[in-house]
C-alpha cells in the first residue's frame, strides 16, 4: 500500500505485459519464417528429386543405347572402314583357295595325262607289236588314246586361260563348257566297255602266255 511499493508492483506488470508483447511478437515473426523455410524446403526437395530422375533416365538411356548417346559422327565411318576390311580379308582368302583349287586342277591333270602317255608306250604300243592273235589290245584298252587326246586339249586350253593371267581374271568354267560334247561323247564309249574290259582282263591272267605279257609290261612301268 506504500507509494514505494506500488511503484515496484506497477513496474513487475509493466516488464510483464511487455515480455507478453514480446513474445506474441516473436511469435508473429518467426512463425512465417518457419513456414516459408519449409516451404522452400520442399520445393527444394522436389527439385533434387525430379534432377535425380532426369539423371537416372539419361544413365539408362546410355545403359540401353550406348551407340546412340555416345557415338559421334566418325563412328559410322569406323564402322564401315572395319567392315569393308573384313570383307576384304573375305575376298582376299576366297582369291587365294580358287587359285590354289585351279592349280591342283591343273597338277592333276597333268598327272593324268602323263599315266595315260605311260600306259600307252609301255603296255598298249608293245603288245600291239606283239600281234598275238588272240589278244584283242583294242578291246582290253577300249579307247584309252582318244581319252588321251582328248585329256590334252583340255590340259593345253586350261593352260591357255590360266598362264600370264590374273588370278580374279582367270575364267575355267568357260573351258568345261566349250569341251563339254567331246568329253561326254569320248567317256561314254570309255564307260560303256568298261565291264566288259574288266571281263576280258580276268581271262586273259588265267593263260600264263597272255599272263606273262601283261606282266612284263606292268614291270615295265615300274
Amino acid at each position: 500500500d506504500c507509494p514505494g511499493k506500488e511503484g515496484t508492483g506497477g513496474r513487475l506488470r509493466n516488464l510483464t505485459l511487455l515480455r507478453n508483447k514480446l513474445y506474441l511478437g516473436q511469435r508473429r515473426r518467426t512463425e512465417p519464417v518457419v513456414e516459408s523455410t519449409t516451404t522452400a524446403g520442399d520445393h527444394g526437395n522436389l527439385r533434387r528429386s525430379q534432377s535425380d530422375r532426369t539423371e537416372y533416365s539419361q544413365k539408362l538411356q546410355e545403359k540401353m543405347a550406348p551407340q546412340a548417346v555416345s557415338s559421334t559422327p566418325a563412328t559410322p565411318l569406323q564402322e564401315d572402314k572395319e567392315e569393308e576390311e573384313e570383307e576384304e580379308e573375305v575376298r582376299r582368302r576366297m582369291m587365294a583357295r580358287r587359285v590354289k583349287i585351279i592349280a591342283e586342277l591343273l597338277q592333276t591333270e597333268k598327272d593324268y595325262i602323263s599315266d595315260l602317255d605311260l600306259c600307252i608306250k609301255e603296255v598298249i604300243q608293245p603288245l600291239r607289236n606283239m600281234q598275238i592273235a588272240r589278244f584283242d589290245v583294242d578291246g582290253l584298252f577300249s579307247n584309252v588314246e582318244l581319252v588321251h587326246q582328248l585329256s590334252a586339249k583340255l590340259l593345253s586350253l586350261l593352260e591357255e586361260a590360266t598362264t600370264d593371267v590374273e588370278p580374279s581374271m582367270q575364267i575355267i568354267g568357260e573351258v568345261f563348257l566349250q569341251i563339254k560334247g567331246p568329253l561326254e561323247d569320248t567317256y561314254k564309249i570309255y564307260c560303256y566297255h568298261h565291264d566288259d574290259a574288266h571281263t576280258m582282263l580276268e581271262y586273259y591272267e588265267k593263260d600264263e602266255e597272255l599272263k606273262q605279257h601283261l606282266r612284263d609290261c606292268v614291270q615295265s612301268l615300274k
